[in-house]
């Protein structure tokens, strides 16, 4: 509880006061690998719902892709059972903004297990499903054969990223998710403290998601960083419209 409560005093970098009730889950997003993709506005426009504003940077949008490893995840009074608590995961994500909070909006989820994937969408509404993840130092690879997804990386970490810009800050630090379910809109608060970016150099890279009118390959990649991941905790969803 200790870490947590480190965790909890470190708020100057957040946009926004945390909630004032208490949280309710705990989770580590370890050794996650950044990819950013520009996506037309009108193309982003039809795979986010309208109560939520998409969000630019410098007037352009983006999509990321991020493949971490999840780990420790438990109920707040509860200890983490790796069975269920940890797994590799990707995420494909866009940046929405809804009341001025600027959160994420997730396209698809990815994870290494039928069994959490199970429990991940019960408890979140979330949309997890099951795919084939492999990983070790330096390598991850994925093979979603339902929708036919992509994503393999040899990568290579290079320097910290002691100086971040505008767009590393911008496209790492929110501090909060939108979930669209059951035609109800709902947000979950997060916090953690900053990302710790490092250089990615990638040795060998293969990316395909065909999202319908948006294909994203590695030849149309705009950047990417790694970091060794952070500590989150997070609050119950909160209908909002």
């Amino acid at each position: 509880m200790r870490e947590i409560q480190d965790i909890l005093q470190k708020t100057d970098h957040r946009p926004w006061p945390m909630p004032q009730n208490p949280w309710v889950y705990y989770q580590e997003w370890n050794e996650a690998v950044f990819l950013h993709f520009e996506i037309p506005f009108e193309l982003l426009r039809k795979h986010v719902p309208e109560r939520l504003a998409l969000d630019s940077f410098d007037g352009v949008y983006f999509i990321s892709v991020v493949a971490f490893t999840m780990q420790k995840i438990r109920p707040r009074y509860l200890p983490s059972l790796s069975f269920v608590s940890d797994f590799h995961e990707i995420n494909v994500r866009t940046y929405v903004e809804k009341e001025g909070k600027k959160g994420v909006y997730f396209i698809n989820i990815e994870a290494e297990k039928t069994f959490a994937v199970w429990v991940a969408r019960m408890l979140s509404g979330l949309p997890y499903e099951k795919s084939d993840i492999q990983r070790k130092e330096g390598y991850y690879r994925s093979q979603q054969p339902v929708k036919n997804f992509t994503f393999e990386i040899n990568f290579k970490v290079g320097s910290p990223i002691v100086e971040k810009n505008a767009f590393d800050l911008w496209v790492t630090e929110r501090y909060c998710l939108y979930l669209d379910l059951d035609e109800k809109l709902y947000r979950y608060e997060i916090h953690h403290k900053e990302w710790e970016l490092r250089q990615l150099h990638p040795q060998k890279i293969n990316v395909r998601y065909d999202l319908g009118n948006m294909v994203l390959e590695e030849n149309n990649i705009h950047s990417m960083q790694y970091s060794k991941g952070v500590k989150v905790v997070s609050w119950s969803r909160n209908r909002i419209a």
